[in-house]
This record gives structure tokens, C-alpha cells and sequence, in this order.
């Protein structure tokens, strides 16, 4: 991992990086026996990992590759939600077919193959975004099957769709078809299945690997693994000591959101006690008549890439109309709510019509976002419909955020609210 050192059965949890060295692997078992194996010079993250014996439409597990090589094999629950399972890499997303596979990426390129079953890779552009979830499946995805001998697709940043290339390994510079090879086509997603051949030299190692861990207990922690002969690292470990096999614990409850109003507004009883709210929750923010609380659990942690999208979900809000001596508030209602953020920046921009009986006014707001996930609007300093935001997203039931703001709209009026966002699906 990159902040300690990996160990023999401890668990890892969603989000943290896991790093290997030159000659370093690490070993991975989830809680539904699968792997995820990362080879020398790697860097991956298990973005969540949900699962739902029960109601397996709800499970939702997410890979992420940043760079290196890295193997998935998929475990009981991938096997019953495919639709539910995403492997990210820099520059395009992973789908299963039930599926034991190989991808190698940098920041501009990756490539995959295939051990057991079939993948679907689709490179990220406006149809398929690096924060969805489940595999993206259009016109420009395509598949590729452990009876395709000795293929794999290469994606490359801004390419409209993957290529097939003829090689054994994933690494770059390693048994590729050169430039100007013949290359076999790959059908579209859909198009039909192919006859099974010859496994792969590297289906055949990697199903070695597979084999050694297998032979293992389940229920039993394996013994320390050893290094490759010389420390070199490489392509093939020496598999005569079995690797560590760390396990992905059950899934922890992720840090959620508290919000609304703590005050009574014309008669309107307060949605809860701000103090009471105060000895259980995290305060992040209070503005008016609103606050917003984090509540317990894994804490969220941002990507360092991509963005997403949020559509308005609930909100409350008034127009305060300051006479001096009195003060008048006028329920107001949101709609064409904006809220978008972008990972890569760590900024947001968000937007919102506000309207009253009478008038209708449109406001906007921008700002930083932490890793925590706090939002850290930009201050207005006078500007007129422009919002001071503060706020924070959560990967609670399936994501969201809210936020509480104040906005000037004259001299007199000023308007004070919370909203609530729910992402907007692909």
C-alpha cells in the first residue's frame, strides 16, 4: 500500500491505494473469492466493493488501474451482477463476461487480455464516463474472449474504440504485432461468440498462478511469500512459496449526509436539534436557517481524475427580505439544479433557478473540492446572485451531495437554503 506496508491477512478498505515496488506483488482475495493481482510497479485502487447476497442487483463493485499491471479474476457476486462491475483504468472502462483477465496500463494507453471468459473495453468520452458504474456498451465498445489465441485490445487516450493486437503479453514491447501486421477485427458487442482454441501463454501462466493459490485452505491464511529469484520482480513470480493473500473485509457503511433546516420558519417546525445533531454527527457547515452534518463511516475519498454530474434531488430555500426592523421570508422553490464537479481540478461548479409566486431569479456558485469530499464554495464578496456554497459528497447509497448557501439578490433580498444531489447515471 502507499501509505504502509501491505501484511498477511489484513484487510484493505475501499479507496486506499495499493502500491507495488520493482519486485514487489500483491495479492488481494475479496469476500467472494475473487483476486486482484497487482504485479511489480503498480498502482490500483478498490474504488468499493458492495455486496448483496440477498439482492445481488444492488452489488456494485469498482477496480481502478492507474498504472502497472494488474489481474482481476472475478468472485461469486461479479459473477451474479456483470451489469454492476466496472475496471477503470486511465483511459477506458472494463466490463466482464465472467471473466479472469490481464490489463497493463500508463496514462495513454492500455491493453487487455484475456485468461478465462470475455471482457467488453470501451475508451472514456462523452457516452462513457470515468465515474459510472457496470460496462459501457455502444457502437464503439468492443469484446474480446480467452478463445481469441494470442489477441488483446489495445485503447488508446482519445481513440474512438479499441484494436485488436496479436501478442501473449500485456506489457508493452513484449511479443505486439509490429506495425502493419495483419490484424484480426473485432466484432462489436453483440455480434455473436467464436470457437474455443488453444489457451494463451499467458492464460496458461496466469492459470498457474491461480492453481498454487487454489490449492490453499480458503479459510486458512497462506505463508509469506518470497521474492523472484535475484529480486529482479519480472513478468512470472516464483510461485514455490505462495504470495500473501490479503482479504477485502465486508463491506464498512460509508459516511453519509445530514442536512436541513435547525430553526422554525414561518410555523414550519426545524427538521431536527442542531445540538442534539452536533454530539453525533461531524459538523461541516451552518448558513442561516440551514446546517449539514457528515455522518458516521468510511470516509469518502476523492478520485484523482474524471468528474461527474448531479442532478438536484431535494432542497429548501426562502427569499429573506431585511426592512431594518423586520425580516420577511418567502419559500422559494429550486429547479434546473446543476451541480457538477471536476475531480481532476478539484473544483465544482454548480447552478439553480429560484422562484417565488411572483419573481424567478437564477444564481450560481463554484468552489474547491478536499479529498474528504468537503465543498469549499468561492465567497461572493457582493456580487449579486452569485452563492456561498458549503458542502460535501458521500458515496452512501450509490452517491450523492448536498449543500447549504446564501446569495445576495438586492440590496434588500437575500436568499438562504440546502439542497441535496443524486448523480446522474450514464
Amino acid at each position: 500500500m502507499l501509505d504502509q506496508p501491505a501484511a498477511e491477512g489484513k484487510p484493505v478498505q475501499e479507496g486506499e491505494m495499493l502500491q507495488t515496488g520493482a519486485d514487489g506483488f500483491l495479492y488481494v482475495k475479496t469476500i467472494d473469492n475473487g483476486l486482484f493481482i497487482l504485479r511489480p510497479n503498480t498502482k490500483a485502487r478498490i474504488v468499493t466493493y458492495q455486496v448483496d447476497e440477498r439482492h445481488p442487483e444492488n452489488t456494485r463493485i469498482k477496480l481502478e488501474l492507474i498504472s502497472g499491471v494488474a489481474r482481476s479474476k472475478s468472485g461469486d457476486a461479479v459473477k451474479r451482477a456483470r451489469q454492476n462491475f466496472r475496471f477503470n483504468t486511465p483511459v477506458a472502462a472494463i466490463g466482464v463476461r465472467g471473466t479472469d483477465f490481464t490489463v497493463f496500463t500508463d496514462q495513454s494507453t492500455s491493453r487487455v487480455s484475456v485468461i478465462s471468459g470475455g471482457v467488453v473495453v470501451t475508451g472514456f468520452g462523452d457516452a462513457c464516463r470515468p465515474e459510472g458504474s457496470g460496462p459501457c456498451e455502444g457502437v464503439f465498445s468492443r469484446e474480446l474472449s480467452a478463445a481469441q489465441r494470442g489477441k488483446m485490445l489495445q485503447i488508446r487516450r482519445g481513440a474512438q474504440a479499441p484494436t485488436v493486437l496479436s501478442g501473449d503479453s500485456v506489457l508493452p514491447g513484449q511479443q505486439a504485432a509490429p506495425a502493419g501486421a495483419p490484424q484480426a477485427s473485432v466484432a462489436p458487442v453483440g455480434s455473436g461468440s467464436v470457437t474455443t482454441v488453444e489457451q494463451t501463454v499467458e492464460a496458461r501462466k496466469n492459470e498457474q498462478l491461480a492453481g498454487n493459490i487454489a490449492a490453499q485452505n480458503p479459510t486458512t491464511p497462506v505463508g509469506p511469500g518470497t521474492p523472484t529469484p535475484g529480486g529482479s520482480g519480472g513478468d512470472n513470480p516464483d510461485t514455490s512459496m505462495p504470495p500473501p493473500v490479503v482479504a477485502v473485509p465486508e463491506p464498512v457503511k460509508q459516511s453519509g449526509i445530514l442536512w436541513g433546516r435547525w430553526v422554525r420558519v414561518n410555523g414550519l417546525p426545524a427538521d431536527f436539534n442542531l445540538t442534539l445533531e452536533r454530539a453525533k454527527h461531524q459538523l461541516v457547515a451552518v448558513n442561516g436557517n440551514f446546517a449539514v452534518f457528515r455522518t458516521a463511516g468510511q470516509e469518502y475519498v476523492s478520485p484523482e481524475r474524471g468528474g461527474i454530474g448531479f442532478k438536484l434531488a431535494d432542497s429548501e430555500a426562502y427569499i429573506v427580505t431585511d426592512y431594518g426592523s423586520v425580516t420577511n421570508e418567502t419559500a422559494a422553490t429550486l429547479s434546473n439544479g446543476k451541480l457538477n464537479v471536476d475531480f481532476g481540478s478539484k473544483t465544482f461548479a454548480t447552478s439553480f433557478d429560484a422562484s417565488t409566486r411572483k419573481e424567478a431569479f437564477s444564481f450560481t456558485g463554484a468552489g474547491v473540492v478536499a479529498r474528504d469530499g468537503t465543498l469549499y464554495g468561492d465567497r461572493a464578496n457582493g456580487r449579486l446572485n452569485f452563492v456561498n456554497v458549503q458542502g460535501l459528497l458521500t458515496n452512501d447509497k450509490g452517491g450523492g451531495a448536498a449543500y447549504v448557501f446564501d446569495g445576495k439578490i438586492d440590496e434588500l433580498r437575500s436568499i438562504n437554503g440546502a439542497a441535496s444531489w443524486t448523480p446522474i447515471k450514464n
